[in-house]
This record gives C-alpha cells, structure tokens and sequence, in this order.
C-alpha cells in the first residue's frame, strides 16, 4: 500500500478509527450550482470494541460522515485513518479502489436502513451469501444466517422469497442480518430500524446490542432517543457539519436534548 500505509503508531492501541480535518461539500446543480458545507473540520476518534452513536437533528451530517468514512463520498481533504486486523494503519482516503472494496468486503460493513439485494435470490441465500463472502464454509454460513433472520424476525416461510417482494420493515431486518451474519471490525449503521414496529424493532436492537460483546466496533447513526441510550458508550452529538459535544452517552444525552430527536 506504500504512501497509503502508515506506522502502526499512528494510532493509539485503543483507537481503530480516527478522522483529523474531514471535509465535505456539496453542489447543488439544480440550485445554480451553489456549494454547501457537509462536513467540517470533523476530528474523531472510535475506540476499539465500543460503540459509538453519532446524534443530532436532520441535515447534521451525520449520514454523510459514515458515507465519507465509507468512502461511498469521496471527502475533500483531511484523513481517515484505520487499523486492519493486520495491525497495519492506513488512511482510507488514500486506498486504492481494489484494497478499499478489500476491507469492505472483509473488514469494515455499511448496513443502510435500504436493502439492495441481487436479483431473483431469496432472503436465506442473501445471507447465507454474505457470510460466505466474509470466509465462512457454505454449511455454517446457511446456519448462521437461519440464526440471525430468527433473531430479526424473519419468519421460514419468507425465506425463499425475493426480498423485493418483502414490506419495507421485512426489507429493512433482511438488510440487518445480512450485513450482521458475520460481525465485521467495524460496522457502520446507518438509521438500522427507522421502519420497524416496537417488536422488531426490540429484536434488531438486541442483535446490534451483541455485536460488541462479539468482537465488533460500532459507529451508528439513530434517530431514536431510546435506542441510543441502550446501545451507546459514547454519543456525539453534530450540528451543521461539526461535532459539537462528544463523551459519554447518559451526560452527554442529558446536556444536548434539544439537538437530539425523540
């Protein structure tokens, strides 16, 4: 990875990720090409094996940080900088397509609150797939992945359907445990139960609750009071492209009320 590979001290030992200067615009085409502010100066730390809820109102920037981080968005300037399970720092922004569709095949998952399945597979073989994907022999990912769509919900008899023709909650599940059969190092969660009912969407938050206790480091995104306080170690609170507030979820929940949705 050359230039793109960085001393292992370059992060803490307690720190897999870390943002310095993060900076994204947008342009608006429609709006006679006027450029907006996205993200901003964002420096952030993720540490190892905690998770990490990013809060604020609509337009805050949240979504876009994961995107950037991602790297869905290609970020302006500044650094991303992540340690693989090698032990080896490297900066995102700087990754070669090919070693970044790497990481994020083996390392770091995205879960939208949208399900982009392949075509004509049913609900069980897109699991079963992913967690095939992730070096898991076919027989235990298939186990895996009845395990985790029981987990979300997903009754048998959906199981050999299309996931187009599932309801946007069903979707929504199907999209969780997919990108949940095989917990990555770093997941990034993006609105994972904006379309669930009160009961699927305690068992979604139960799955995401294990996911520490397996291993994984989460960066999430909610626009639900409740579920941050149950999941969260620490919560940063954002604000027109900036991180405003950041420590531990309960004061940090307590002292920014009003930038936060209930």
């Amino acid at each position: 990875m050359n230039s793109e590979t960085l001393n292992s001290e370059a992060l803490s030992s307690e720190t897999l990720l870390s943002t310095r200067g993060l900076d994204k615009t947008f342009t608006l085409h429609a709006v006679d090409g006027r450029i907006i502010d996205g993200l901003q100066g964002i420096d952030l730390d993720v540490h190892v094996n905690e998770h990490l809820c990013l809060a604020g109102l609509s337009g805050a920037g949240k979504s876009s940080l994961l995107k950037c981080i991602h790297r869905t968005y290609a970020s302006d300037r500044g650094a991303i900088l992540y340690r693989t399970e090698a032990n080896v720092v490297v900066d995102l922004l700087e990754l070669a397509d090919r070693d970044m569709a790497d990481l994020r095949e083996r390392e770091i998952g995205y879960v939208s609150q949208f399900l982009r399945a392949e075509p004509r597979r049913g609900v069980l073989d897109v699991v079963t797939r992913r967690a095939v994907r992730m070096g898991v022999a076919h027989d235990e990912a298939a186990d895996r992945a009845a395990e985790v769509l029981r987990r979300v919900n997903i009754d048998e008899n959906l199981w050999a359907t299309y996931p187009s023709l599932l309801s946007g909650g069903e979707k929504q599940r199907v999209n969780l445990a997919a990108g949940l059969v095989v917990a990555p190092r770093l997941v990034l969660l993006d609105e994972p139960v904006s379309a669930l009912d009160p009961a699927n969407r305690s068992a979604v938050l139960d799955v995401i609750a294990d996911l520490t206790a397996r291993g994984a480091t989460v960066l999430s995104v909610f626009h639900d009071l409740g579920a941050i306080r149950q999941l969260a170690d620490r919560v940063a609170v954002m604000s027109g492209g900036r991180i405003i507030d950041i420590g531990p979820a309960g004061p940090v929940l307590d002292r920014g009320m009003e930038l936060i949705p209930t």
